[in-house]
């Protein structure tokens, strides 16, 4: 079964498109904080980032796990899928929730490259992970929406035609529960940013296209609402599952790059007349880093086992979320230990992945939720927030 899902003809044609994007392309992205056009639109020609959208939509209507292949593999290449992994998972809340003229509308395009769904709208300067507690709200006027309120952390905006918003259309002192009254939209911000939209650049430790972004009496067409008004949560965390398995798969990469590149120097280097991986101090902790890495690596596996097989894989998901997230930043600890002074050198590209892997402690769910989340919901403790 782990046999057939890991997709080796996927695998090799990734790894020849990224050999064309060395180190020396991201250095120089990274130094002028420049988005990777480029790179980008080579997976996209390559039909990379409509891996999960069915054919009828012109996808290549492939499984989780061969999307995982893909940005697994991006990853170990020593290039970043950051920049554009959204648009292979953000698109499933419209597959799934969307009605057939708004899959019509917006997937073909999506799949060909017409339209860039990179932006999700969701997490706010006052709330943080706590998705109820957002304030942006969506006003409904005849057959618009008007939305006002504010986003942050929403990467890739600025390279977006669509963004996936979720804003609150009931207030939070009329619903039940505190997860009703949230609705999901597909906003065009190329229309947006017209009126009302703003963007603005947030500089971070890594180049992550990041932003914070405002809305100012912004219009959506009602026809634009995803699904039924005031369930948006739930088809939000219909997706959390697909996300937190992708992005496992791109730490296991980070982890097999770092490795790759700890054991290779450790064997070249020579000081005090002997290759310095050959000293336990070197040679252990690069051992260790790979023994968690394969764990992690069998984590995802199971995790997009269940998920194809239509199960329930939230435990899983998670868990292989944090195991390769901690996987990944034990392998950059270790990589840059090996190098030493070099592992700071921005020539080596230890440092640049260094700085991209260690995101993922934090985003896009911390591991502290992920803990609680386990904690609660498969241990059976009372709940801590």
């Amino acid at each position: 079964m782990l046999e057939a899902e890991d997709h080796p003809e996927i695998r090799d044609a990734v790894r020849k498109l990224c050999a064309q994007f060395p180190g020396e392309y991201w250095r120089k992205l990274d130094a002028s904080r420049a988005y990777p056009q480029a790179f980008v639109t080579a997976l996209t020609e390559a039909g990379y980032l409509a891996t999960l959208i069915p054919e009828e939509y012109g996808g290549a209507g492939l499984t989780l796990s061969a999307a995982a292949a893909v940005l697994e593999e991006i990853q170990r290449a020593g290039c970043n899928g950051a920049a554009c992994h959204a648009q292979m998972y953000t698109m499933g809340t419209v597959l799934r929730h969307g009605n057939a003229d708004q899959k019509q509308r917006y997937l073909p395009g999506i799949a060909s490259g017409k339209l860039r769904l990179q932006a999700f709208g969701v997490t706010e300067p006052t709330s943080g992970t706590d998705t109820t507690s957002l304030r942006t709200f969506a006003r409904k006027e005849g057959g618009h929406y008007v939305v006002n309120g504010q986003k942050i952390w929403t990467s890739r905006a600025e390279y977006s035609d669509l963004m996936l918003l979720l804003a609150r259309t009931t207030p939070r002192d009329q619903v039940a529960k505190r997860t009703d009254g949230l609705s999901v939209f597909v906003l065009d911000m190329r229309e947006a940013l017209k009126a009302g939209l703003t963007i603005r650049p947030i500089r971070t430790m890594m180049n992550h296209s990041t932003t914070e972004v405002f809305f100012d009496n912004v219009c959506v067409p009602a026809e634009n609402l995803v699904g039924e008004e005031g369930k948006g949560f739930r088809y939000i965390l219909s997706g959390m599952n697909a996300e937190r398995i992708l992005i496992a798969a791109e730490c296991v990469g980070d982890a097999k790059w770092l490795i790759e590149k700890a054991s290779g120097y450790a064997k070249e280097r020579v000081v005090f007349g002997r290759p310095i991986g050959q000293n336990q101090g070197i040679q252990f902790p690069i051992a260790r880093a790979y023994a968690n890495m394969r764990a992690a690596e069998l984590m995802v596996k199971e995790a997009v086992r269940l998920y194809e097989a239509g199960r329930d894989c939230g435990a899983e998901a998670n868990m292989a979320k944090m195991l390769a997230a901690d996987a990944s930043n034990e392998a950059a600890n270790a990589c840059i230990q090996t190098h030493g002074g070099f592992g700071f050198a921005e020539e080596y590209d230890v440092e640049r992945k260094f700085r991209e892997t260690r995101l993922y402690q934090v985003a896009p769910i911390s591991t502290n939720l992920i803990l609680s989340y386990l904690s609660e919901h498969v241990l059976g403790m009372p709940r801590s927030y």
